[in-house]
């Protein structure tokens, strides 16, 4: 049947049919799961959490390890996955991509001031 991961069977229909417009087949998909690094104690580091997803047909890889549940981070990893596939497609970035990028502007240009600012005192 369909894969559940923990979440609500519309939410695991909507992805599939996200995967399906994508033309990513869980056939294609390896996957494999690691030890979660970064914060959550014991348990993150006991359990194996993270989830890595390869899309062997485009080497596409994409590393998930946002939920504290191995089933969610699966979920999380394909709709990632498509969220990349669908930047290449249309061209235009997703919502979350374009606010990403943003966000790593943001980060330089502070870095980069940070670095100025020190460097003209000394």
């Amino acid at each position: 049947g369909m894969n559940r991961f923990g979440v609500t069977e519309s939410k695991a229909a909507a992805l599939s049919a996200r995967m399906e417009s994508c033309a990513i087949l869980e056939a294609d998909l390896e996957e494999s799961f690691v030890r979660s690094g970064g914060p959550g104690g014991q348990h993150v580091n006991r359990t194996a959490t993270c989830v890595v997803l390869k899309h062997r047909p485009t080497g596409t890889q994409v590393k998930m390890q946002q939920a504290r549940s191995q089933g969610l981070n699966r979920y999380y990893a394909r709709k990632r996955l498509c969220e990349l596939f669908e930047v290449n497609e249309s061209g235009a970035e997703t919502k979350e991509s374009a606010r990403a990028a943003r966000i790593r502007k943001q980060k330089a240009r502070r870095r980069r001031r940070a670095r100025g600012s020190s460097q003209s005192e000394e």
